[in-house]
């Protein structure tokens, strides 16, 4: 599937001190959360984060997370963090970049896989519902 570049978002995020790890710089764990600050921004652009998803009948876990560490982020550093949908026909697929504001190098890449899931079934989705395109304005699959 193509990706369309209005499916994207950068915003700016300085690691605050609490995000280091006892080397001074931003520990593993927390560009999790990073993603998730960036998912969470693109998402509202189209109205469907989480507490629309909720209300729309659909759970969307992360089912599959990869990170790539290239450089180290330290604390105040200046980065911008992209995030871009590359996927929405069977699955949602963000795929993440974090880079250094001023330089513009790479800090870390990743990618985040959520599927669909029916709250009132618990049933997984092998299609992502309408409303998920809907909200993107990209046309269903025939």
């Amino acid at each position: 599937m193509q990706t369309n570049p209005r499916l994207s978002i950068e915003i700016p995020l300085s690691p605050a001190f609490h995000d280091l790890d006892p080397m001074n710089i931003v520990w593993h764990g927390n560009y999790a959360k990073y993603l998730e600050i960036a998912r969470c921004a693109l998402l509202s652009q189209f109205n469907y984060d989480y507490p629309q998803m909720k209300a729309s009948g659909y759970a969307w876990p992360i089912v599959d997370m990869r990170l790539k560490y290239v450089k180290p982020a330290s604390f105040g550093q200046q980065l911008i963090v992209r995030a871009e949908i590359v996927e929405w026909e069977s699955r949602l697929k963000i795929n993440y970049l974090i880079k250094d504001a001023v330089s513009g190098q790479k800090i870390n890449q990743a990618y985040t896989i959520q599927v669909a899931v029916d709250m009132n079934t618990s049933e997984m989705q092998y299609i992502c519902p309408a409303i998920l395109w809907e909200r993107l304005g990209v046309e269903e699959p025939q």
